[in-house]
């Protein structure tokens, strides 16, 4: 297996894996502690009983953004794996580029949570919180593998037309 081919498993790989942390994520009531009880983006938990989470603008953006890089992060690896089931020299900027998209989102929506939460006294972060910035990184190293497959795939195409002599 070539180097190209490394490159395309890997962050075929590393999508897969971010795509599961992301998806853990925003599906678990984990994201904080509070002497209370614990809560997530959807509801909040005092004792074994769970409500609804009123709309509060900050919790809605983390929400849609969390849901949207879960979305992209599905769709990067499918065109991840369309990447390594075709034969030849196949592109991946577009998958490489949804995967940035996915950390971007990743980062935007747990850089609000946190400055939304960060200054209340009886809050402390939980594993959901931690699973959605573990993801961030996955995302982002996903999307350089691909763009480093791609820039592979370039310079081979630059180089095929000139006669080589040693």
């Amino acid at each position: 297996m070539g180097v190209k081919r490394s490159l395309q498993s890997g962050g075929t790989l590393l999508g897969l894996l971010g795509n599961v942390l992301t998806i853990l994520s925003t599906a678990t009531n984990y994201w904080n502690h509070s002497t209370g009880g614990h809560s997530g983006l959807w509801q909040e938990c005092n004792g074994s009983l769970c409500s609804n989470i009123p709309c509060q603008t900050m919790l809605a953006v983390t929400g849609a953004c969390m849901v949207l890089a879960a979305g992209c992060g599905i769709v990067g690896l499918v065109m991840g794996l369309r990447i390594l089931c075709q034969e030849g020299n196949s592109r991946g900027q577009t998958t490489s580029a949804i995967f940035f998209l996915c950390g971007l989102l990743l980062l935007i929506a747990l850089t609000g949570y946190t400055v939304k939460n960060a200054w209340e006294n009886d809050i402390i972060f939980s594993w959901s919180y931690f699973l959605g910035w573990l993801a961030l990184p996955f995302s982002v190293l996903a999307g350089f593998c691909f763009l480093l497959a791609d820039m592979i795939v370039q310079g081979t195409d630059a180089i095929s037309g000139f006669p080589v002599c040693l």
